[in-house]
């Protein structure tokens, strides 16, 4: 941390020894943009809506003068410096629901996520969510840069979607977590069932992703200047009458990615109740949520460096409904 500049950004606000100072000089090729989008591009650990609160929080200053305003134009050649606050412990109701733990150390837990628990606490789930458990768990340790509702929480799955989950216990590893995420070097594989039979053994699916315009509770398919990249790699595992076992590898991870990918194929998520339905299943089997687990996840551990790799099992609902798939085959 360069003394010069830390003295500087100190004449502007108070500082402690909890809290993590960064200072950066703007390329040339980030002349002109955004303050908030400039730090949270370079920043990938913190969330947009994280970073514009630094700023209006007084937070972040460009050559020792404090900016408030979120969308300030940056020059190339300036010295921003953010001072990221010591963590806060979350005002989150702890809740004594038994984990299922894959992995555990000082910087990461890796859960097996069940059908029908939301990841983070909101609007109809304030108390029995993911994060309660971990809060318990975990008691304050877990990091704090996702904001006091997300401890810890560096990426999710969905509600019905069952399967692997890595949770950072410090902000070191969410960090690095993070970048990974951003590089899209962290390695996920998914198993689904999809409707429908899928004649080809391997296919790859790279269509741009963004908000559907007619239901904002939806994601789908984009023309190529609009929306994200999202590249989804399908190997088949299986075939059935009406169905197909698939194992799904993400290039990317956007909201809802392997489901609107599907959908998008005439091949939906068996049971997904946004982008698909039941079609075809004749045995009378209630299926909550999509047909979907997230079976592998491997990422470079903070600390070691070194590669992990971690593998949910697959849930007994599923298992159970491959079984019956092959018996009606």
């Amino acid at each position: 941390m360069p003394d010069a500049r830390q003295a500087e950004f100190a004449e502007n606000m108070s500082t402690d020894a909890d809290e993590t100072f960064f200072s950066d000089v703007v390329d040339d090729e980030d002349d002109g943009k955004r303050l908030d989008k400039w730090i949270s591009d370079n920043h990938p650990g913190y969330s947009r809506n994280y970073v514009q609160s630094l700023i209006t929080g007084q937070k972040v200053t460009i050559d020792g003068k404090v900016i408030t305003k979120n969308s300030y134009r940056i020059d190339s050649g300036t010295t921003v410096c953010i001072l990221i606050p010591k963590n806060e412990i979350p005002d989150i109701t702890p809740w004594d629901h038994p984990l299922d733990v894959i992995y555990e150390d000082d910087d990461v837990i890796i859960v097996n996520k069940p059908k029908g628990m939301v990841v983070h606490p909101a609007p109809g789930h304030l108390n029995d969510t993911l994060v309660n458990a971990l809060v318990y768990h975990c008691k304050d340790s877990l990091s704090g840069i996702n904001g006091v509702y997300r401890p810890g929480i560096v990426h999710r799955i969905d509600k019905d979607t069952t399967g692997s989950l890595v949770v950072c216990k410090n902000n070191h590893a969410h960090m690095s977590l993070a970048a990974q995420l951003k590089d899209h070097s962290i390695r996920r594989k998914y198993r689904a069932i999809l409707c429908g039979r899928i004649d080809e053994d391997d296919l790859t699916i790279n269509v741009n992703i963004g908000r559907d315009a007619h239901d904002r509770m939806k994601f789908a398919v984009t023309s190529d200047d609009k929306g994200k990249e999202a590249i989804t790699h399908l190997h088949v595992l299986n075939r059935f009458n009406n169905f197909t076992e698939v194992e799904c590898r993400l290039e990317t991870g956007r909201t809802h990615q392997i489901r609107v990918h599907a959908n998008h194929m005439r091949h939906p998520v068996l049971g997904d109740p946004l982008y698909g339905h039941n079609l075809g299943l004749k045995e009378p089997m209630k299926l909550e949520g999509q047909c979907l687990h997230a079976e592998v996840l491997g990422f470079i551990h903070p600390t070691t460096e070194k590669y992990v790799e971690f593998e949910a099992p697959l849930p007994e609902y599923y298992n159970k409904l491959i079984e019956i798939l092959r018996i009606c085959s």
